[in-house]
């Protein structure tokens, strides 16, 4: 099965599913269906949320998943938040190095401190 293409290959415009097909039984049904923000992602961005979910998010776990680095990783994440039409956040902390944040967030995934905790020192940082 191919992924399904999510822009025109003629004009770059928006593609629409209007028909589903039963392997089983072959029937078809017609109409405009939505398929959802996760249909902009890549094969691999696709790869990555999964293993986002599948290590809850943190990210010192998906350094040892993928075998990158920090901000190898948190740069992927941006690339998927842009992919579903966000912005990553740049403010709070912004105002932190790499490091910092990164610190925080070993932190708070060893049980050193609290998810508000880090939260706030996210924020104010």
């Amino acid at each position: 099965m191919y992924a399904i293409p999510h822009e025109c290959p003629v004009c770059h415009g928006e593609l629409n599913v209007t028909r589903l097909v039963c392997r089983e039984c072959d029937t078809a049904i017609e109409g405009r269906f939505t398929t959802g923000p996760f249909a902009r992602l890549s094969e691999e961005q696709l790869h990555f949320v999964e293993a986002f979910v599948r290590n809850e998010g943190k990210i010192t776990r998906m350094e040892e998943d993928f075998g990158l680095s920090y901000p190898t990783i948190r740069s992927r994440l941006h690339e998927v938040i842009r992919a579903l039409g966000y912005e990553p956040g740049k403010e709070g902390a912004a105002k932190l190095t790499e490091e910092e944040r990164r610190r925080i967030l070993e932190d708070l995934d060893n049980g050193k401190i609290t998810s508000e905790e880090a939260m706030r020192m996210l924020e104010e940082g």
